[in-house]
């Protein structure tokens, strides 16, 4: 498998990795004019599915080091494999409350909130189960997005005292969703080897850990987005007696 071996090359990925993330949303706002969200999500799901599968195949499968996908993914143990599951499973039901939290309290709320709690209860997680990296610079960062979550409260605070309107469920479903998505990677890391080079038995590469963890986001999918199918995200109460 292709291990990343210069911390330029790293950063450049992890870039690209941070305009995808926070771009897929905005795709959805585009294709929102002619489809419904639920419909969209699929597409969406599918999509995660079919680039692991195409990332598994080139690069999981590529190089002298390490072990290949397909041969990674036979010799894998249940416990590995239902960790990614799980971790996949999470990350989906966390991204679509945080989903119908953007679509009731907007993006500019909705989204900060929710993924700005996702990554500072990640990152503290994270740390305490592998306390790995410059701890100083982890937690400044930590601190950075937690004033800026703070700071956007604030003038959130002051513009819904001008409007008289305060979308409780919004904040709620962000703060829930947050939770969630700071929790999944934990269950896909428990998943993966340690030594990329001499993976340890039983163990998922990065590659067919991200392969099972969109098998797990595709699962789940069939319950939650058929309940969004059922009631859409404009029914808010549904989904907060649900979840």
């Amino acid at each position: 498998m292709y291990i990343v071996e210069n911390y330029a090359v790293a950063v450049i990925l992890i870039l690209i990795t941070m305009l995808c993330w926070g771009s897929w949303a905005n795709t959805q706002k585009l294709a929102a004019k002619t489809w419904r969200f639920e419909l969209f999500y699929w597409d969406y799901v599918l999509g995660i599915l079919l680039f692991s599968l195409i990332i598994g195949f080139s690069l999981g499968s590529s190089g002298i080091k390490g072990m290949g996908f397909l041969e990674n993914l036979q010799q894998a143990e249940w416990g590995s494999i239902s960790s990614a599951l799980m971790g996949g499973t999470i990350f989906n039901l966390a991204n679509i409350l945080v989903a119908a939290a953007i679509a009731i309290a907007g993006m500019s709320v909705a989204f900060p909130v929710g993924i700005g709690i996702a990554l500072v209860l990640g990152v503290i997680v994270n740390y305490i189960a592998s306390p790995q990296g410059n701890a100083l610079w982890l937690f400044a960062g930590v601190a950075i997005i937690t004033m800026a979550i703070v700071l956007d409260a604030i003038a959130y605070r002051k513009k819904t005292a001008q409007a008289k309107t305060i979308p409780t469920k919004g904040i709620v479903l962000s703060i829930v969703g947050g939770v969630l998505m700071a929790l999944f990677y934990r269950l896909v890391a428990n998943s993966m080897v340690t030594n990329f080079e001499q993976p340890e038995a039983g163990l998922l590469t990065p590659y067919t850990a991200v392969f099972i963890f969109s098998i797990g986001i595709l699962i789940s999918n069939f319950l939650f987005n058929t309940i969004l199918m059922q009631r859409p995200l404009g029914r808010t109460s549904y989904l907060l007696s649900v979840f």
